[in-house]
């Protein structure tokens, strides 16, 4: 049930609340807050809070930084872990203009112009994440390390798992603010856990993987432990990814169950499958945005590098779960955590929605393992690789006209703008590889 104005100032008074953040994020998917006493709230809830939107990435010039917050007062949440005398809350925000319009660089109102779009043709989108992240621990200053205890593999219990207190808490702390857990586990790699919560409509999910990530990062602070949704922190071990499970529903019925198609899959399943499939490598730099995302990019740990789509088999790019009827989905498997969740919706659904509109066949699904195959034997199936780098995939990126129209002008220029810096940087650095291995040699 959809939470009123009045409905959120009772509730804050109901819990003590003395501070409320409004929380919104960058174009990169980084969480920022402006905190606000709880005297503000009554003008927060009515649109009129102000910040200058000229000190956060992507946003604007500095000769028109005025901006403001309007709270989505169904994100009101009270925080468990502060204090509960004087307690905080957060309430998430979409950024507007001064005269009252939607700010086209707001990653937030990105993602619900698209789901319009769908809602046009009579679609919702479902979306269910498994996000995957590591526990490490920190030095004797508090700086992060590679360094783990835990010699946990997958679906590993204690003692071995020595971040199974830390996962229970961050579980007990989800729960309380309203999630609904599904699965709580050790990950293949030494310190990698996940934590896969129900799924719901794309916009709830998409706020919910924001507030996931911190209530992660603030759970293990305060077991003296760093938790990091980098997608390849250790090399030689898997990497961290956000696998995505997407359907979409009509008059609400799951259109993507045909109980007469082929694998089960509706004629809509199909192309949009075809439609990602088509524009995978455009979406990437969205799906995977970091230098460091396309080191867990790479054949042999379990990551999906092949373009390509099965009903069976866990090595293609989509993976059609075996659960039909209201569960039908597809699972779309490069994701990573690093990513902003609302960009990497918006493009996952731009492109699927794609494929339905000029009904798009995917290819003939790959049963086979792909990681055993040579690159003749994909080449011959047709089967193309992700980019194999940042900049490959800004490349992609930048050709995409289904990307520019999905993210709109401002976001599209200004992320490439950022991430072409990162790549930037990243390249003219002088790495310990190089020295290692060039310094004495030549």
């Amino acid at each position: 049930m959809a939470l009123t104005k009045e409905d959120v100032l009772r509730l804050a008074q109901e819990n003590n609340v003395k501070f409320v953040r409004l929380q919104f994020v960058d174009i990169l998917g980084t969480v920022k807050n402006v905190a606000i006493t709880v005297e503000q709230l009554e003008k927060a809830l009515d649109g009129e809070m102000m910040f200058d939107g000229s000190s956060i990435e992507g946003f604007v010039r500095i000769e028109e930084s005025d901006m403001y917050l309007k709270p989505d007062y169904d994100t009101f949440l009270v925080l468990p872990w502060r204090p509960q005398d004087g307690a905080v809350a957060r309430l998430i925000c979409d950024v507007y203009t001064p005269e009252g319009k939607p700010f086209d660089g707001c990653p937030r109102g990105t993602l619900k112009r698209m789901l319009a779009k769908a809602a046009e043709l009579g679609y919702t989108m479902n979306v269910g994440p498994e996000c995957e992240f590591f526990l490490f621990h920190k030095d004797e200053k508090g700086k992060p390390t590679t360094i783990t205890h835990d010699e946990g593999g997958y679906f590993d219990l204690a003692p071995v798992d020595m971040g199974e207190n830390a996962r229970r808490d961050m579980v007990l702390t989800l729960e309380k603010m309203g999630f609904e857990i599904e699965a709580s586990h050790h990950e293949v790699a030494e310190g990698q856990h996940e934590i896969d919560f129900k799924y719901a409509d794309a916009l709830r999910t998409a706020d919910n993987i924001v507030t996931f990530k911190t209530v992660v990062r603030t759970i293990a602070q305060m077991h003296n432990l760093h938790a990091t949704f980098m997608p390849k922190p250790v090399f030689g071990i898997n990497g961290s990814g956000m696998h995505t499970n997407v359907s979409l529903f009509k008059n609400g019925q799951n259109a993507f169950f045909d109980p007469n198609g082929e694998y089960q899959l509706s004629k809509d399943a199909m192309y949009f499958i075809g439609g990602i499939v088509k524009h995978a490598r455009s979406i990437a730099a969205i799906t995977n945005p970091l230098v460091n995302s396309y080191k867990r990019l790479v054949p042999g740990y379990e990551a999906p590098v092949y373009v390509a789509w099965s009903p069976k088999n866990r090595s293609p790019l989509i993976r059609i779960p075996a659960k039909r009827g209201m569960s039908t989905r597809i699972e779309l498997r490069n994701p990573d955590p690093a990513c902003n969740p609302y960009l990497a919706l918006t493009v996952i659904l731009a492109a699927g929605l794609d494929g339905i509109l000029n009904k798009i066949e995917p290819p003939a699904p790959t049963n086979r393992n792909i990681y055993d195959m040579t690159e003749e034997e994909r080449i011959a199936e047709g089967i193309a690789s992700l980019p194999g780098s940042l900049q490959e995939a800004l490349e992609e990126m930048k050709k995409s006209e289904l990307v520019r129209e999905a993210l709109g002008e401002h976001i599209f220029s200004k992320y490439v703008e950022a991430k072409t810096a990162e790549w930037d940087d990243y390249r003219t650095k002088v790495t310990q590889w190089e020295l290692d291995n060039y310094l004495a040699r030549y």
